[in-house]
């Protein structure tokens, strides 16, 4: 009986490290006007598994296969994370997303030519 508890409570335990970072942190921005938030999604890391070397292209906690969720006029948008140097940067070809400066982020879409959406920090 012991035996079976312990190994519920180990099996718990490991659920709860499976699940806990799969919560998403979200943070609010108004772009062009209307609320905008974003919410990581960590499932890169959560794909590759563990690895003992250090991932390449690893950037501000980010993986390759992270991305964002943006919600922003009544559209969800999943974007990917790019492989691009720097700050991590996030697209799908149509929509481009960059937290470079927290205050101001970088909130663009193509549609034929680009067109920048003005985001501020929401009070």
């Amino acid at each position: 009986m012991a035996r079976c508890l312990q190994w519920l409570a180990s099996s718990f335990v490991l659920l709860l490290c499976i699940a806990l970072p799969l919560k998403p942190v979200s943070a609010a921005w108004i772009c062009d006007g209307d609320r905008l938030t974003a919410e990581a999604l960590s499932i890169g890391r959560e794909a590759i598994g563990v690895t003992a070397a250090p991932l390449p292209n690893s950037a501000a906690g980010t993986v390759p296969g992270d991305g964002v969720l943006l919600h922003w006029r009544g559209v969800t948008l999943q974007l990917p994370r790019t492989n691009n140097a720097g700050t991590p940067s996030y697209t799908d070809g149509r929509w481009w997303w960059q937290v470079e400066d927290p205050l101001h982020p970088d909130f663009r879409e193509r549609r034929g030519s680009v067109i920048s959406y003005a985001c501020e920090a929401e009070e």
